[in-house]
């Protein structure tokens, strides 16, 4: 390809702009980027003749971008920069000198098509914020699916592909197969991200990256009640080898324990009143693929034997037949209790928690990452209003430290939308006030004594580490020995 065109992420606009432009500069590659991406990516760049910036700013690194510039100049390289917008006053002269600068237009889209003189009418339900209609729907799922690909595994293939179909015009026939199976993956989960830039979320992030490859390694995720468990586990399957393959998902806690076993392995035709016809289990419905047992901690003793037994051998029976069935499936579960402390209590069976606790991974709650709030509220905000929140509200919104988490921001958010209130600080102070009942219990009164002291000092960051040693010692600073000495 001779000419490249870079485009912006994340509004619909900055798509429909690259389309226009793909029509003037025909068979171009096409990528999104970022502002913070842009000079290095640029600095980088392979052999093209021709380079279009599509309304993407020119604020990161001035003087790799300088130096990017330079060196696409001396190989004579033709640089463009399309905008509806100024270039700041910011930049250099010498980046001015070496972009070829078209400033114009209501929008990006409207910059292009003024600067190529091409029309945009079949464009325009796709560039409006409000619901498109029937015909530009399919695109505007492919643009989404695509941008949330990209997010989610750094696919950065997808999107150009879907601006070439909007360019193109291309009927949903015409698309992939991996094409529709991406979209059809994004109408499923594309709801369910973990969002956030912070140290914690970069962390669990890694973390799950790391554990999702292994196809067989059972996964035990903990995290209070609104952190994002089965977010959590949904991720650990999308980026798996099992991706393609059936994702169950089950609440421990949603059913009775006599029907516990039902539900797990299923049963025959006529294995008891009422079973009128076969019925498959959770574990041969997620054959192939993924099983999470959310609420694990909510397992009865007996339940827990049940399970165990088909974790050792991968075979079961249906209730009501003598033939095993055997599965290969990927056991992910989660939980807000302590089940180490449930194991001492003879609540929880130690050697199903074993079995369990091959990867375990902690999501962190919300108030150790207050820093993502501005991230996560108006991700809900754009979706809900197509607009920012104000600086201000998200300043309200860091006062309070979620005990439910991220359910509860949404749920305050959404309440903000319902009621149309502005004025987060008083939204704020109502939902303390009409929480308040539900704050925890203080904690007991730490003892005079130093030792004694101590040992509760050390005993709560145990619990915190989930009963793990080593990460106490850790985080303590003291030895292995001395963390076991204070906890006998």
């Amino acid at each position: 390809m001779e000419n490249l065109i870079l485009t912006g992420w994340g509004w619909k606009d900055y798509a429909c702009a690259a389309a226009l432009a793909l029509r003037h500069w025909k068979n171009a590659d096409i990528f999104g980027m970022s502002t913070r991406r842009l000079p290095e990516f640029l600095y980088d760049v392979g052999q093209y003749k021709n380079i279009v910036i599509l309304g993407i700013g020119l604020t990161g690194d001035p003087e790799l971008l300088e130096k990017a510039l330079k060196k696409l100049k001396s190989k004579s390289v033709r640089v463009s920069w399309i905008s509806a917008i100024d270039v700041p006053e910011s930049i250099s002269e010498k980046i001015r000198a070496a972009l070829d600068i078209f400033v114009d237009g209501d929008g990006i889209t409207d910059a292009v098509s003024l600067c190529y003189d091409l029309p945009y009418d079949d464009l325009e339900p796709l560039r409006e914020e409000e619901k498109p209609d029937r015909k530009v729907l399919p695109y505007q799922q492919l643009l989404e699916a695509a941008m949330y690909s990209y997010r989610n595994y750094q696919d950065e293939k997808s999107y150009g592909d879907a601006i070439r179909h909007i360019a193109n015009a291309d009927p949903e026939n015409h698309w992939s197969e991996s094409e529709r199976q991406l979209v059809e993956h994004y109408k499923r989960y594309g709801s369910r991200e973990l969002v956030g830039k912070s140290q914690a979320m970069q962390d669990l992030l890694e973390k799950i990256n790391l554990a999702a490859p292994h196809t067989n390694a059972r996964v035990l995720i903990y995290g209070e009640s609104g952190t994002g468990k089965e977010t959590v586990a949904l991720q650990i399957h999308n980026k798996s080898p099992r991706r393609n393959e059936p994702y169950i998902a089950f609440n421990c806690a949603s059913v009775t324990p006599n029907l516990l076993e039902d539900r797990f392995f299923g049963h025959e035709k006529g294995a008891f009143t009422g079973a009128g016809e076969v019925k498959r289990g959770l574990f041969e419905q997620a054959n192939g693929g993924t099983l999470f047992l959310d609420e694990i901690g909510e397992l009865p003793l007996e339940a827990q034997g049940i399970l165990l037994r088909v974790l050792e051998g991968g075979r079961f029976t249906r209730m009501g037949s003598s033939a095993e069935i055997e599965v290969n499936v990927r056991l992910l579960t989660a939980t807000n209790r302590d089940l180490a402390g449930m194991v001492r209590d003879g609540k929880f069976r130690e050697d199903l928690f074993h079995r369990l606790n091959v990867v375990q991974i902690r999501v962190p709650p919300l108030r150790e990452h207050k820093c993502d709030i501005d991230q996560i509220a108006n991700g809900y905000w754009l979706k809900q209003h197509k607009r920012r929140l104000a600086p201000e509200q998200i300043e309200a919104l860091k006062t309070y430290d979620y005990p439910g988490n991220v359910r509860e921001l949404f749920n305050l958010l959404e309440r903000a939308s319902v009621l149309d209130e502005q004025d987060f600080t008083r939204l704020l102070a109502e939902h303390k006030q009409m929480t308040a009942s539900l704050a925890p219990k203080a904690e007991a009164e730490v003892p005079d004594e130093l030792d004694a002291a101590i040992r509760l000092h050390v005993k709560r960051v145990y619990e915190k580490y989930n009963s793990n040693l080593s990460k106490t010692a850790e985080a303590l600073k003291a030895a292995r020995n001395t963390v076991r000495k204070y906890l006998e």
